[in-house]
């Protein structure tokens, strides 16, 4: 016995010394270490004694003491003493070992009479400040204390720690300005909990808690009272459930006067009441609730919303069940209903295989009644059945899942009044939007051949008038450019014909233009065109005096179709109409021969420099080509492309008529009348070369006319009208982000009137009457602009110096100004306190107090113009310039962080105001959000408002007030 008490008297020296170190620092709290008794299987692992502690700062580091129940077994850990102030005796530092052996004997007494475990597994804690620890088994753990037990875990600024009776309790601090920090936090089974207290007990796993707060799926649940048992669960007094995340003050919330708790499971609540604005609306009150949570892919209902209007009546919409199919593929099947007889159905799916492809399909199909049907008979128009179909299909391939095989979709089909029937889309951009158009494109190349085989399908659409012009299929096959005579294996310079070049294009067409209501009943044979048009061109390019490139080439075109169309002159209509379709394989082609040659012609000029030399030199690049081109006459009767006929017109005169029956078909006709022309291309482009100090070549390009060029034929071998059609292009980059293009047709030709006041163009040519070198005939552009709050800072902020297109950040390189390099991507973040209550969404606030506040806004505008012959004036005999405008106006307006207004419109000019306004308003309130669509004007004027909380799985919890555009003008009876 004499070792054991050794062992005390060792500990007992050392517990005074160092007590006697504290007197002299008078902060230090009181550190006891707990006595080895005879009657616990307690045992010290390890203890580290502190530093002495600084008045001013506490800044040790972390205190660590294991308490194990476990068999003691080869205790070989020492009492370390840690600080300079503080250094052992020579004696006790070499008697180490003997200390280890009194310590193994006092494990041999208290094994044999220990009773049994009070733990089932180690302690381990920790605390920045201070640990104190009683001779009644009471420890104390002052700043950022942390215990660990098994799978639980708890942490606040204070814990108490009561060994007998194994009971834990947690609590936060409050510092001089009373402002409450360190708030505990438990953590079990993988689900957390702040709280602002705590008690837990070792044995039995069960806690009673104050003021707790834990997150359950979107939503939080607040309790003044909680008692946790041993499965994890929670009995709950007082609790609020909200997804606000203002935890202390929630804008809004389900007050749960009882509830059970099962993390990440579900919630079940006796008697429940919604509270908004601390004002609880106890008329409507739940006799109970069941919220289920769950992180995995899942089933469930879809619940409708309500509303109604005056033409459709009483409706539930948008209501059905979701389907969780699998984990690439979702499945939603939804619908509405009024009650005067409209319905709608529909199904929606999003897909997604990583690496491979996505996308998403929605196809839904509604019938709209309107009126009465008992009236149909008296009054037609007082009832009405309309049918609509909207089918929308996106589909991306990942460019990493087939590199010779593509398919993509971007299919936005719809009737023309879907957009308005539908409540879901009568305020979006697509409700005023006219054209729709629609693509899937299916490509596949083979490797190592030049072959490839694309098919897509198109379909565009015009709401106003209902047009569908749908193009499906459309096959192509292409083979690359080949050179067939060239040698494998060459030796010595390439020879003439290894130049020779030829490609391959087959097309397959299938297209219809009609109306929309006619569309699905369409013949396929009868209404629908097709063909098919085989090109093959082969050229060659030689080297002419080293600087003229001539190109000859030989290009054959073959037409395949299934029918013709006869012809016959109709005396009623005065016109020539077409009178039988004849079905059967038909085939039509042509060939033509050319001969090309162009050069660059370089000009440079130097300007005066009297203003400087910021200017270095212009550059003009001057490309001149002339060509030589030869097709024979296929109209001749040799190739049976064309049929003639002979009627007599109004007059009684017989006119012979000469027509093509293949002219209205997919891809043409061969053209009729031998043809020998020259044609002439001129393209210019002016560069300047202008001083910058910011390009490393210390200049830098401008382009003042990207592109100007001109093109037309002469035909040598036509009776008249020997000149072809003037075409001339212009494009000029304004901007880096806007570049004007213009392409214009110039007719040279003059026009005389007829005996029936009919416009006739004759052969004279307009620059020999006085009338100039050509009358434009048509052009056209358009553009589109966007402004918002940086752009006038960019504009009037511009700095003097010179800004090359490649500008750099001159502080990309520079450290930021914490010194830091940047943030470590596998650094944990902070965790956040739920008890903070500060709200975000009010924004910043300046060192004075004042809120800072930016407005931000953003205004977009496209504009087209198309100008063309219109109607012909018979004094002057010119025709007279028509101008088409479209002008489409949207933008966007954030005055403060919470509010938001957009809108867009369009201009129309012939009616001249705006049509299709459409505007909302939305007021982000924290936790719930305003919004208020409307349409001021036209045919569709009304309105929509909403309050919804954010939260997914509240969508239900809603205000709805709207109008409906159908509802003017009548009333209920």
């Amino acid at each position: 016995m004499k070792q054991p008490i050794r062992s005390i008297l060792v500990v007992l020296i050392l517990a005074i010394f160092y007590q006697c170190s504290s007197v002299r620092n008078s902060s230090i709290a009181e550190i006891a270490i707990p006595e080895i008794l005879p009657d616990t299987t307690v045992k010290i692992a390890q203890v580290k004694i502190p530093e002495p502690i600084v008045t001013d700062s506490i800044t040790e580091e972390l205190n660590t003491t294991v308490i194990s129940t476990d068999s003691i077994e080869d205790l070989s850990e020492t009492i370390e003493l840690s600080g300079d102030s503080l250094q052992l005796p020579s004696a006790i530092v070499d008697d180490s070992t003997q200390l280890a052996q009194d310590a193994a004997v006092a494990r041999e007494d208290s094994l044999a009479l220990a009773g049994k475990q009070t733990l089932d597994a180690p302690v381990y804690y920790t605390a920045q400040d201070s640990m104190v620890f009683t001779n009644d088994n009471m420890g104390f753990l002052y700043g950022k204390a942390d215990i660990k037990y098994g799978e639980m875990a708890i942490t606040g600024e204070k814990i108490t720690m009561d060994l007998d009776s194994s009971i834990i309790s947690s609590t936060f601090g409050v510092d001089s300005l009373g402002v409450e920090f360190g708030f505990p936090v438990f953590t079990e089974g993988g689900t957390e909990y702040e709280m602002k207290g705590v008690r837990y007990n070792f044995e039995t796993r069960k806690a009673f808690i104050h003021n707790v707060i834990t997150q359950q799926g979107e939503g939080h649940i607040v309790a003044n009272e909680a008692k946790k048992n041993a499965d994890n669960s929670f009995y709950m007094r007082n609790a609020k459930y909200t997804t606000c995340d203002n935890h202390d003050h929630p804008h809004f919330y389900l007050n749960l006067s009882k509830a059970k708790v099962r993390p990440e499971k579900d919630v079940v609540t006796g008697p429940a009441w919604l509270v908004v604005a601390d004002v609880p609306l106890f008329p409507v009150v739940l006799p109970f609730a069941f919220f289920p949570f769950t992180s995995t892919y899942s089933s469930g209902i879809i619940m409708p919303s309500y509303g109604d209007e005056m033409t459709r009546g009483f409706y539930l919409q948008n209501g059905g069940y979701y389907l969780a199919l699998s984990d690439y593929v979702d499945l939603a099947i939804t619908g509405e209903i009024y009650t005067k007889g409209s319905w709608g159905l529909g199904t929606r799916s999003n897909y997604r295989k990583r690496y491979k492809y996505s996308g998403n399909v929605n196809v839904y199909y509604l019938n709209t009644v309107t009126g009465e049907k008992e009236l149909k008979e008296v009054v037609p128009e007082a009832y009405s059945v309309a049918k609509d179909l909207r089918i929308n299909w996106t589909h991306s391939q990942d460019p990493k899942a087939n590199m010779y095989r593509t398919l993509s979709a971007s299919v936005n089909f719809s009737t023309s009044r879907n957009n308005h029937h539908d409540l879901s889309r009568l305020y979006s951009r697509e409700a005023s939007n006219n054209t729709k158009s629609s693509s899937v494109n299916l490509t596949q190349r083979f490797p190592d051949s030049p072959w490839s085989l694309s098919a897509t399908m198109n379909i565009n659409q015009v709401s106003r008038d209902s047009t569908i012009a749908a193009t499906m299929p459309n096959i192509s096959i292409n083979m690359s450019r080949i050179y067939p005579f060239k040698r494998k294996n060459a030796v010595g310079s390439e020879k003439w014909f290894e130049k020779i070049s030829m490609s391959y294009t087959g097309e397959f067409r299938n297209s219809i233009t009609t109306k929309e209501d006619r569309f699905l009943k369409s013949n396929l044979v009868r209404d629908w065109t097709n063909g098919m048009r085989h090109n093959i061109p082969i050229s060659a390019t030689f080297t002419l005096f080293d600087f003229i490139q001539v190109s000859p080439s030989f290009n054959y075109s073959e037409r395949w179709y299934s029918g013709q169309y006869k012809q016959a002159w109709d005396p009623i209509a005065r016109r020539h109409v077409d009178v039988d379709t004849i079905h059967g394989f038909n085939r039509v082609y042509d060939y033509s021969t050319s001969l090309s040659a162009q050069t660059k012609l370089y000009g440079m000029y130097t300007p005066w420099r009297i203003f400087g030399d910021k200017i270095q030199a212009i550059r003009h690049v001057f490309s001149p080509a002339i060509s030589f081109n030869y097709r024979p006459d296929f109209g001749d009767p040799r190739y049976g492309f064309y049929e003639t006929y002979t009627f007599k017109n109004e007059f009684g005169e017989d006119v012979e008529y000469t027509y093509s029956p293949y002219s209205k078909m997919m891809f043409g006709t061969a053209s009729s009348g031998k043809s020998g022309s020259i044609g002439f291309d001129f393209k210019n482009n002016v560069e300047m070369k202008i001083r910058s100090d910011r390009d490393s070549t210390g200049v830098r390009k401008i382009s003042l006319i990207d592109d100007l060029g001109i093109n037309f034929n002469y035909n040598m071998m036509a009776d008249s009208m020997k000149w072809s059609d003037i075409n001339t292009n212009l494009r000029l980059k304004l901007s880096k982000s806007y570049t004007l293009s213009l392409n214009m047709i110039w007719d040279p030709y003059t026009y005389e009137v007829d005996q029936n006041n009919r416009p006739v163009r004759v052969d004279k040519l307009r620059i020999l009457n006085g009338k100039g070198f050509g009358k434009l005939r048509s052009t056209g552009t358009s553009f589109s602009y966007s402004l918002n709050q940086d752009t006038f800072k960019k504009l009037f902020n511009r700095d003097d110096s010179d800004s090359g297109d490649d500008e750099s950040n001159p502080n990309e390189n520079q450290l930021p100004d914490d010194g830091t390099i940047g943030e470590n991507p596998y650094e944990t973040p902070g965790r956040t306190n739920m008890f903070d209550n500060s709200d975000s969404s009010l924004g910043e606030f300046d060192e004075d107090g004042y809120l800072k506040n930016s407005v931000n806004w953003n205004l977009s505008f496209n504009y087209s113009l198309r100008y063309g012959y219109g109607d012909f004036d018979i004094d002057k005999k010119e025709y007279k310039g028509a101008l088409t405008h479209n002008f489409g106006l949207s933008g966007s307006i954030q005055p403060t962080k919470n509010w938001n207004l957009t809108f867009n419109t369009d201009y129309n000019f012939d009616l001249k105001k705006f049509t299709n306004v459409n505007c909302t308003l939305t007021r982000n309130l924290h936790c719930w959000t305003m919004s208020a669509s409307f349409i001021p004007i036209g045919p569709y004027k009304s309105y929509n408002f909403t309050i919804r909380a954010n939260s997914s799985m509240l969508q239900d919890l809603k205000y709805e007030q709207r109008s409906s555009p159908y509802d003017r003008g009548m009333a209920w009876y």
